[in-house]
């Protein structure tokens, strides 16, 4: 113990300390269900010592303290469990964004225009099975064109209430990467006012760096992301591997707008040129004019294994989508551009069992062949020997199906014959496409429902027109995918397209239950460490309270040894 009046200095260390750490403990209940708050936890050390004499060989060494001191306000953190929970917290955010976006598909599906869209494939074929019966009577022939205006109809609707879920979730994609930035502007400057008030190595910045933590913990909700604190207390953080918050700078994630669709590309605005594209996602497909820039397609592919199943930013783009979904990326070269990209790849679906559908009954009305002129040229025909002719008797016959603008067949004179050459489908005229929005019950059938080719051109009912028909709606020779094993006819090509949404939705809802419990236990972990206990503090608050009694009484113990003191020197 010191001698003196330095006795006296020694309990007020006591007092004193003992005070601070009551007000740091009721600091601590008074924000015990705070989000984010970091428990803080006093430690004492001794505030020094003084040497008496001057010890050598075979002597003690004597001292006296000068009592007690704060040496830290500890702001405890698990780094280990942090890494972790942000981590499977991205993974968790990753697989519930895909559960959410498939679930509404099925509705979509399995609800109002789901359900009349496969009772409209119903419909349309037992209208053929009537039709079949009789092709000549004009009351079949009218079942038939209605039942073919219902088909595209409702085939419309789903296909443009997918369009419509995926400007929802386009809106979405830009609302995140809105708050990402938020984000990391607002962490910089937390970065900027750390260093600030813990430059002097006095103070801790507690409820600063609890906002930071919080905000990286809502971070990592949203993309993969590394962050790593350096010795000056600046939070450095990368968002898919490249720099997001820097120490002098944040480097904001912007968005490319596509022409026509309007769908958001994340991407690096600082790091990509006018030679050069950089996405903030290596692994998403991309829209196809990004796509030539990158100098590659840009398949999807994600997994656990990869580690790159991680943020909800990432699932809402892979489940919309690089484009609106078409019959043609059902083929084996494109389906992987749309392969577990929920919205996107049912759109091709829908899109392909239409066009299968259209495709095959325009075919049957308006059957092809090849002939090869005198000069080596190959046309694609009308099959004038084969094919069927309306009650009208002319050719060629009408399709039941049209591209808007762009008739089936032109006439034209080879080697000195007149043939009907089929115009084609190509690349460069849009219009020329048999597809969704693109085509429309053929308005010559509809004003005059006898030119229904029904008849043989020697003015014969063609009931083996009905039969060619029976086969085309029986034959199983639809898949839902590339990878599809089991082929399905045109009625059940809608079963499996739900199936293979239950099935998927199904794997994401388990794998966010697990995640889940996993983010739960993990918290659980983080919060034993930083998290606030009543009870503990509460015990706490009697210890420290009883040290201020102590340090109290001890004061006034030596003030009356002082005095008896100094009463007896008189």
């Amino acid at each position: 113990m010191a001698n003196g009046f330095g006795s006296f200095y020694v309990g007020n260390s006591g007092l004193r300390n003992s005070q601070n750490a009551l007000n740091t403990t009721a600091n601590n209940l008074a924000n015990v269900n705070t989000t984010g708050y970091v428990r803080e936890q006093v430690r004492f050390s001794d505030l020094g010592y003084l040497t008496r004499n001057n010890p050598t060989s075979g002597t003690n060494i004597q001292q006296s303290g000068l009592g007690v001191t704060v040496s830290d306000v500890a702001h405890v953190r698990d780094i280990f469990l942090d890494k972790s929970y942000r981590q499977e917290n991205g993974r968790q955010a990753f697989y519930s964004k895909m559960y959410d976006t498939t679930s509404y598909v099925e509705d979509i599906l399995q609800e109002m225009n789901g359900v009349e869209f496969k009772e409209s494939v119903s419909s349309f074929w037992k209208a053929f099975q009537e039709y079949a019966k009789d092709p000549s009577n004009s009351t079949n022939q009218n079942l038939v064109l209605q039942k073919a205006e219902l088909f595209l109809s409702r085939s419309n609707t789903v296909y443009h209430d997918l369009q419509s879920y995926q400007s929802n979730i386009n809106i979405q994609i830009k609302q995140q990467v809105d708050r990402v930035n938020e984000i990391g502007d607002r962490i910089y400057t937390l970065n900027n006012e750390i260093l600030k008030v813990e430059a002097g190595g006095v103070e801790t910045a507690m409820t600063l760096r609890d906002e930071r933590d919080t905000l990286i913990d809502e971070l990592s909700g949203y993309v993969k992301i590394e962050a790593n604190e350096d010795s000056t207390g600046v939070m450095n953080i990368k968002v898919e591997g490249q720099a997001f918050v820097q120490d002098n700078r944040c480097n904001h994630i912007g968005l490319t707008k596509e022409d026509g669709t309007g769908f958001y590309t994340p991407y690096w605005p600082h790091i990509t040129t006018d030679q050069t594209y950089m996405p903030l996602f290596s692994d998403v497909a991309l829209p196809s004019t990004l796509a030539q820039k990158v100098g590659s397609t840009q398949t999807t592919d994600i997994s656990t294994s990869l580690n790159n199943d991680i943020g909800s930013i990432k699932a809402l783009l892979v489940a919309r989508g690089s484009e609106y979904g078409t019959f043609d990326y059902m083929s084996d070269a494109k389906y992987p551009q749309v392969e577990d990209c929920v919205v996107m790849e049912t759109e091709a679906e829908i899109s392909y069992l239409f066009r299968e559908v259209m495709t095959a009954m325009n075919d049957i009305f308006c059957p092809n062949t090849t002939y090869t002129a005198n000069d080596g040229t190959v046309y694609k025909v009308l099959d004038t020997e084969n094919c069927s002719v309306g009650a009208d008797g002319k050719l060629p016959p009408q399709e039941l199906y049209v591209r808007e603008g762009y008739p089936r067949y032109t006439e034209q004179t080879i080697d000195g014959k007149t043939f009907y050459v089929y115009n084609e489908e190509t690349d460069a005229n849009n219009s020329s496409w048999y597809r969704l929005g693109n085509v429309s019950v053929n308005d010559e059938l509809l004003s005059e429902v006898t030119k229904l080719p029904s008849f043989t051109q020697d003015g014969k009912v063609n009931y083996n027109i009905g039969n060619q028909i029976t086969n085309a709606w029986s034959n199983k020779g639809l898949y839902i995918n590339p990878n599809d094993t089991s082929w399905c006819n045109f009625e059940g090509y809608y079963d499996k397209i739900v199936s293979r949404l239950g099935t998927s939705g199904s794997v994401y809802s388990s794998s966010t239950d697990t995640l889940t419990a996993t983010v739960s236990s993990i918290d659980n972990q983080r919060n034993q460490i930083i998290g606030v206990s009543s009870d503990e503090e509460l015990t706490n608050m009697i210890k420290f309270q009883s040290a201020y009694n102590a340090a109290s009484r001890y004061i006034t113990v030596i003030s009356e040894m002082t005095e008896l003191i100094v009463t007896g020197l008189k």
